[in-house]
C-alpha cells in the first residue's frame, strides 16, 4: 500500500465529491510520547507560509505532462523517473482511497480538461488496459468489495508507472511489422549547425537542485477545496500534521483561489533561472509546461491569469527578449476540435483561451511574439474522417484572432499523417510542424516511404506555411526504442536520440525526449555543436552549486587525565566553542544567481540511465550485530553477548567430557604381533578421534603381555566377542570405518 501524505483526505465509495465535515477528537486522544532529540529536531523545520516547495509541502506534486518526452507520449514509459531519483514513493501517488474519486467512483478529476472520458483516446492494448477491463468485470462479481475495487483499479495504474518493459503484441502484428520495407534515411546531416535546439518543459538538472526550480507545480482539486478553510492556528505557519486547514470552520473561496494562484506565479518566476541556465549551455529553444497555472482553464475551478500573474509572466518574457529564446506551447492530446461531443470542443476552447492569455502576457517583442506558436495535434478519427476535418473547420471558425495567429498542426502517430494535414494547413492558413519521429509510423503509403529520405520533398510545402505568417519554422524530432518492432511499439520515445534529422540547418528544433536537455547536451557533445564545450559530466551525488550548510564531524579527544576544577571548566568551556563553530560552518557562500547554474566547470551532464546521480546516496542504516565492529556495545548488548559466550563455552565443556567417558569406556583393541607404538596421552581432540575409530561391537581386550607379544594369541581370540553392551553415544561420526579382525599371517587387518 502506497504511504498515505498528510496532505489530502479521502473519500468514500458512496459520499459525493466536495468536502468532508468530521469532527475533532483531538481531546480524548493520548498526549504524544516523548521521542528523541534526533526526532524532535526535524518536527522544528516548519514550512514557510505557502511554501511551494514539493520538498516540504506534501500538497505540492510535479505535474505529469511535464514529466513526459511529449504530451502525446505514454505516461506509463516515457515519464521521467522521479521515484528513482528522489529515493522514494512519488509526490504525485497518494493512498490508495485518494485515488478511488476519479478512477472507481466517478468522482471530480483532478484534470484540468474535465471530460476526458468523452476524447478519442490513442489506442492500446497495453497490459495496464487489459488488467483494467478485468478489474471492472470483476467489480460486477458477488462478493467484490471497494478495497478491491480500488486495488485492482490502482495497482496497474500507479505500481509501477516507470516500467520499461515492452508493449504486448499478437504473433500476427509481429510479422506484419517484419514484413514491412526497410526505411530509406536520408545521408544529409545539417551542419555546420546554425538553427536553436529545444526541449520540453523541465530541466532535470535544476528541477532536483537545492531548492527546486521547475515551471510544472499542480496540486489536487481536493486540496484546493481543502485550503479554502483557515488554518486551525493562522498565527502559525502551515504544518502537514501540527497545523492543517480546520474543516469545522466556514471555507472561503478566495482562500483556495489564493492557494493554486501562489503555484502558479511560483512556476512563472522560476522561469527566468530556466531561460538563463539553458542560455549559459547554447540552448535557446525551450517549450513552457502547461502545467504552469493548475486547473486555469478547468470548467468550475478555472480562473484568468491577469492581474495577479502578469508582473511574473512579464518578466519570464523580459528575460527571454534579451537573450533571444524562442518559447512555444503544446496542449495536450486532449484538447480536440475535431470531436463530436459539445463539451469536448467547449473544454479545449477554453485550454486554447488560457495558453494564448499565458502566451500574451509574456509581452515579447513582435517577432519573438509571433514565434510563440501553440502546437495541436487534430485529435481522433472518430470512424470518419472527412466528417473529423468539416467539424475541425467549423470549429476553427470559431477562434479568436489572437488563438488564430498562434495554432499550428503537427502531424501525429496514431491517426492524421502529413499527407492528411497538409492541404487541411494549406486552406487554412495555419503552419504545419513536421515531427520525424511521427512520420516514421503514420505516413501515406502510396506518396512517401518510411523515413527521412522521401519527406524532403514536402520541405517547400511545408516551409511555405509558416512564411506566409511570417514565423519562423520548426520541426519536432525524436527516436523509437532500440527494441521496439510494431507501430504501437515505435511510438514510445527513446530517452535520447543519436543523430540529427536532414532539416535545414538553420532550423529550430525540439527534441523530444524523456531526459529533456540532457538529450540536447548528448547531441551537442556527439556532433561538436556550438555549446558543446561549455558542460562537463557530473561528479555522481555531489553537488557544489547550492549554499547548502555543510556539517564537518566532531573530533574525537582522547580521554584526559584528572585536571582539577578550574582546568576542566575552561577546557569544556573551550570545547563547547569549537563545537559551535564546527555545527554552523557553511561553504563558501555562492552568488543567488549562481545556484544551480553548474559551478564554474559546468557540471551539470549525466550519462544515460544515470539520472540518480542528481540526488545525493541514500543513506540506508544496516543492523548491526553485537559482534561487529564500531560504536561500542551498548549494556544490554554486552550481557547478551556474554550469556551466548558462556552458554557456547558449556556446550564445548559439555562435549569435551562426553567424548573423553566414552573414550574410557571403550576398550583395549587387539593388537598385531609386532610392537605396537604406544601413543602418547590424547587432548581432547585426539580423544574425539578415538571416538571416531571405535567400533559399537569390541573383542575382548588382551593382556599387557600379549600386546608385547610374549603370549601367542588363543583360539577362541579369532572369534569377537561382544562385550557389555552401554547406550550409544549421542553423537556418532558418519566417518566411522569398520574394522577388519580377521587373522592373517599372524596379523590383524584392519
Amino acid at each position: 500500500m502506497v504511504k498515505r501524505k498528510s496532505s489530502t483526505f479521502a473519500q468514500s465509495a458512496d459520499t459525493a465529491p466536495g468536502l468532508i465535515h468530521m469532527p475533532s477528537f483531538d481531546h480524548l486522544l493520548p498526549r504524544p510520547a516523548k521521542r528523541r532529540a534526533s526526532q524532535r529536531k526535524q518536527t522544528h523545520l516548519s514550512p514557510k507560509p505557502s511554501s511551494t516547495n514539493p520538498d516540504i509541502n506534501s500538497e505540492v506534486l510535479d505535474g505529469p505532462e511535464a514529466l513526459r518526452a511529449s504530451p502525446d507520449a505514454e505516461e506509463k514509459d516515457e515519464t521521467l523517473d522521479v521515484d528513482k531519483i528522489e529515493g522514494g514513493t512519488a509526490t504525485h501517488i497518494k493512498d490508495e482511497e485518494d485515488t478511488v474519486p476519479s478512477l472507481v467512483t466517478g468522482g471530480e478529476s483532478d484534470s484540468s480538461l474535465s471530460d476526458m472520458s468523452e476524447v478519442e483516446a490513442p489506442p492500446t492494448n497495453s497490459p495496464q488496459t487489459a488488467n483494467s477491463r478485468k478489474s471492472s468485470r470483476a467489480a460486477n462479481e458477488p462478493g467484490h468489495t471497494r478495497k478491491a475495487s480500488i486495488k485492482a483499479q490502482v495497482e496497474p495504474q500507479f505500481l509501477d508507472p516507470e516500467v520499461d518493459g515492452e508493449e504486448e503484441a499478437d504473433e500476427e502484428e509481429i510479422q506484419a511489422a517484419l514484413s514491412r520495407p526497410p526505411p530509406v534515411h536520408s545521408d544529409y546531416l545539417p551542419l555546420p549547425w546554425k538553427g536553436r535546439l529545444g526541449y520540453a518543459c523541465l530541466c532535470t538538472y535544476l528541477r532536483f537542485s537545492n531548492p527546486p526550480v521547475f515551471s510544472s507545480r499542480t496540486c489536487r482539486i481536493a486540496s484546493i477545496l481543502e485550503n479554502r478553510h483557515p488554518l486551525k492556528n493562522p498565527d502559525e505557519p502551515p504544518h502537514a500534521t501540527k497545523n492543517r486547514p480546520d474543516r469545522d470552520q466556514p471555507a472561503d473561496i478566495a482562500r483556495g483561489q489564493a492557494f493554486v494562484e501562489s503555484l502558479g506565479v511560483a512556476n512563472a518566476k522560476d522561469i527566468v533561472k530556466m531561460l538563463r541556465w539553458n542560455d549559459r549551455y547554447g540552448i535557446k529553444f525551450f517549450r513552457l509546461s502547461s502545467e504552469m497555472f493548475p486547473f486555469a482553464s478547468h470548467e468550475e475551478y478555472g480562473y484568468k491569469l491577469a492581474p495577479f500573474a502578469s508582473e511574473a509572466l512579464a518578466e519570464a518574457g523580459k528575460v527571454a527578449a534579451e537573450l533571444g529564446h524562442r518559447l512555444t506551447t503544446h496542449p495536450g492530446q486532449f484538447t480536440q476540435l475535431g470531436s463530436p461531443r459539445k463539451s469536448v470542443i467547449d473544454n479545449a476552447l477554453r485550454d486554447l483561451e488560457y495558453h494564448s492569455e499565458l502566451l500574451s502576457l509574456l509581452k515579447l517583442p513582435p517577432q519573438q511574439d509571433r514565434d510563440a506558436v501553440m502546437i495541436l495535434h487534430l485529435g481522433g478519427v472518430f470512424g470518419d474522417k472527412e466528417a473529423t476535418l468539416e467539424r475541425f473547420r467549423e470549429n476553427y471558425k470559431r477562434l479568436s484572432p489572437e488563438i488564430k495567429k498562434r495554432l499550428v498542426l503537427e502531424n501525429d502517430d496514431v491517426s492524421w499523417s502529413v499527407h492528411d494535414l497538409l492541404p487541411l494547413c494549406e486552406e487554412l492558413n495555419i503552419p504545419m510542424v513536421l515531427d520525424f519521429h511521427h512520420n516514421n509510423i503514420i505516413f501515406d503509403s502510396e506518396h512517401i516511404r518510411e523515413g527521412t529520405k522521401d519527406i524532403i520533398d514536402l520541405y517547400p510545402r511545408i516551409l511555405a506555411t509558416w512564411k506566409r505568417k511570417n514565423i519562423t519554422p520548426k520541426m519536432h524530432y525524436s527516436e523509437p526504442t532500440p527494441a521496439a518492432i510494431t507501430g504501437r511499439q515505435r511510438r514510445k520515445h527513446n530517452p535520447r536520440v543519436t543523430t540529427l534529422p536532414p532539416c535545414p540547418s538553420d532550423m529550430d528544433l525540439m527534441i523530444e525526449a524523456k531526459d529533456k536537455e540532457q538529450a540536447v547536451l548528448e547531441l551537442m557533445r556527439t556532433f561538436k555543436l556550438p555549446g558543446f564545450d561549455t558542460f562537463n559530466d557530473m561528479l555522481p551525488h555531489v553537488r557544489r552549486d547550492d549554499n547548502k550548510p555543510v556539517k564537518i564531524p566532531k573530533k574525537k579527544t582522547p580521554k584526559k587525565k584528572k585536571l582539577k576544577k578550574e582546568d576542566e571548566d575552561a577546557l569544556e568551556a573551550a570545547e563547547e566553542v569549537l563545537d559551535a563553530e564546527e555545527e554552523e560552518f557553511v561553504q563558501a557562500v555562492i552568488p543567488e544567481d549562481e545556484v544551480g547554474m553548474g559551478g564554474p566547470e559546468g557540471r551539470v551532464y549525466w550519462p544515460p540511465g544515470m539520472e540518480d546521480w542528481l540526488r545525493p546516496v541514500k543513506k540506508v542504516v544496516k543492523k548491526r550485530e553485537p559482534g561487529d565492529r564500531g560504536k561500542p556495545l551498548t549494556p544490554a548488548q554486552k550481557r547478551k553477548a556474554a550469556a551466548e559466550a558462556a552458554e557456547s563455552a558449556v556446550k564445548l565443556e559439555a562435549d569435551v567430557h562426553e567424548d573423553a567417558d566414552d573414550d574410557a569406556a571403550v576398550a583395549a583393541t587387539p593388537t598385531p604381533a609386532k610392537k605396537a607404538k604406544v601413543p602418547p596421552k590424547s587432548s581432547a581432540k585426539k580423544a574425539a578421534a578415538t571416538k571416531k575409530n571405535a567400533r559399537s561391537v569390541q573383542t575382548p581386550s588382551t593382556s599387557d603381555d600379549a600386546a608385547s607379544g610374549n603370549t601367542p594369541p588363543s583360539e577362541d581370540d579369532s572369534v569377537p566377542v561382544a562385550r557389555k553392551s552401554r547406550a550409544a553415544p549421542a553423537r556418532q561420526s558418519t566417518r566411522a570405518k569398520k574394522i577388519n579382525y580377521v587373522e592373517d599371517n599372524g596379523e590383524l587387518e584392519g
